[in-house]
């Protein structure tokens, strides 16, 4: 049998290492990885593909992402990569006069940097958008900028108090600021114009394409229900996946709604059977135990710092009951659930190990592979009960570096030892655990090759240093599994994530070869092709 598809002249990256030179394609999996001898399996019909010395590599794999949204803010107000208060109010006030038409101005991904304390204030916005109401999210998706208008319609004063899971900021004299953290984002969240199934749809398919250009085949979307103002993503899936324009394969993590407790178990039961269809599957359930670090949310187990270096009386927020929360992973567990936490401080994460172990002592073993995703700071004593309870490590690498949000806004606030403690890629590989990766985008860039840079140098890219806790590095081999098996593991895709004969044709070619050129450079790689399924669904300029 003749193949559809041949890639020549590699390298070939394998689950043994750069060990091939050749790879078939026949329909939608691969049936021949290997040497010269696979060129015998050219027909007249096949596509040749000469890789000339460029590495193809399993397609990429998100095992944290948010593209609905994503896509939505890219046509929205989209403040991503701004770095000062001068430059975002300036990208408020053009997308403002460009569209007068806009009832409220929406969008986000303001940095916390740009601000003095990460906290910028209505008058800034009032000063650009006088008129109308406006509400845009920072990059984390953990507050909101809000302006004068738009606290008047959602009825905000000094006399409102902070929802149990939220935080109303406030200025000298107690009025409301203009920045709402946490669950006091949907205060205004909630009045801002409803999308529609065409807009959610329309941005899924622009935030595919960007996707696919990364080089990344599947991914798991992080909330698949409604939060903080975000529309549920679930209807833009189905239609989807019924009319064959998602290319991709997604797993949905339903969201736990955690103003409520085990009682909605049997609907997400239901949501789950409802909603899986063809290339969708909505097999997981998000949990979110705590918040960020930078706005002190995220649930620690000794008390946040102050600008003194002094304890606080702050430990963080718990969003969902620690007592509570081993009993609905056990019951989720048992349903066949995987639970995906959002854990990044050291108490949520210990809260999350604790749970699955919980899970594991009642059900026994199960294939049910919980995560933890964004890790920011693990306690050493807990790093490693992730390979002893099979417990994945979602990390996101981009964000462990050096860059302003980190040295101003966290390492202050957890003190030089907590500070030792973050994102501990290398100590967890290290233990034996399962490292799957992810971007959280539009939080940060979903490219996997800008984290696989971070991951192997602990700079950001296009910078020289310094390096952010050395011995937390991983080498390039081990990074690109993190973002190819590891993932493909968490993503319950087992056909996924491996050159190898039987496996699907999801495969990703580079424009060179990174582990020819020193890591420093690795941020320089770009996707030259994607298939999935043997299916070209990417291709760049000249490739």
């Amino acid at each position: 049998m003749h193949a559809d598809l041949l890639f020549t002249n590699g390298p070939v990256l394998t689950p043994e290492g750069r060990t091939a030179t050749a790879v078939a394609v026949t329909g939608d999996r691969i049936t021949a990885v290997g040497h010269a001898e696979v060129r015998d399996l050219a027909g007249p019909g096949t596509q040749i593909v000469d890789l000339a010395g460029r590495l193809l590599l399993p397609g990429f794999q998100d095992a944290h992402v948010h593209p609905v949204p994503a896509g939505l803010e890219l046509t929205q107000c989209d403040l991503t990569g701004t770095k000062t208060a001068q430059d975002t109010l300036g990208a408020v006030r053009a997308y403002a006069e460009a569209h007068p038409e806009r009832e409220w101005i929406t969008g986000g991904g303001w940095s916390m940097e740009a601000f003095e304390g990460g906290t910028p204030t209505r008058e800034l916005l009032d000063s650009v958008v006088p008129d109308r109401p406006v509400y845009l999210p920072n990059r984390d998706h953990h507050g909101a900028w809000v302006n004068s208008r738009a606290l008047e319609l959602a009825g905000i004063t000094r006399d409102t108090p902070d929802p149990a899971d939220g935080r109303i900021e406030r200025d000298a004299s107690g009025e409301p600021a203009g920045t709402l953290q946490e669950g006091a984002m949907q205060l205004v969240g909630r009045l801002t114009p409803p999308t529609t199934p065409g807009d959610r749809l329309a941005a899924l398919l622009h935030a595919q394409r960007h996707l696919h250009a990364l080089g990344i085949t599947a991914w798991q979307d992080a909330i698949v229900g409604k939060f903080a103002g975000m529309a549920d993503p679930s209807d833009a899936y189905l239609t989807a996946a019924r009319d064959g324009s998602l290319t991709a394969r997604v797993v949905g993590a339903l969201w736990w709604d955690r103003e409520r407790g085990a009682e909605q178990i049997p609907e997400l039961a239901e949501r789950r059977a409802a909603l899986s269809h063809g290339r969708f599957r909505a097999g997981s359930v998000k949990l979110m135990l705590d918040g960020v670090a930078e706005t002190g949310t995220a649930a620690l187990l000794d008390p946040y710092l102050d600008k003194c270096g002094c304890a606080t009386g702050n430990r963080g927020t718990s969003f969902i009951d620690p007592d509570q929360l081993p009993k609905y992973v056990t019951e989720l567990d048992a349903l066949g659930f995987q639970c995906h936490f959002h854990a990044l401080g050291d108490r949520a994460v210990r809260n999350a190990l604790d749970a699955v172990e919980a899970a594991r002592e009642a059900n026994g073993p199960s294939d049910t592979r919980p995560h933890l995703a964004h890790l920011q700071v693990v306690h050493p004593d807990d790093v490693a009960r992730f390979a002893r309870l099979g417990a994945v490590a979602n990390i996101q690498p981009l964000w462990a570096a050096h860059e302003p949000q980190m040295d101003e806004l966290t390492i202050p606030f957890l003190g030089p030892e907590r500070a030792l403690w973050q994102y501990p890629f290398g100590a967890l590989l290290r233990s034996g655990a399962t490292l799957a990766a992810g971007s959280d985008w539009p939080v940060s860039s979903p490219d996997p090759l800008q984290g696989i840079h971070v991951a192997v140098n602990r700079v950001e890219p296009g910078s020289a240093g310094p390096v952010f806790l050395p011995g937390e590095r991983i080498g390039l081999a081990e990074a690109l599994t993190a973002y190819t098996a590891g993932s493909a593991y968490a993503n319950h895709l087992d056909d996924t994530g491996r050159v190898a004969a039987g496996a699907l044709a999801d495969l990703v070619v580079l424009d060179r070869d990174p582990f020819a050129a020193p890591p420093e450079e690795i941020a320089e790689t770009r996707v030259a092709h994607t298939y999935v399924g043997g299916a070209e669904v990417y291709a760049a300029d000249g490739a």
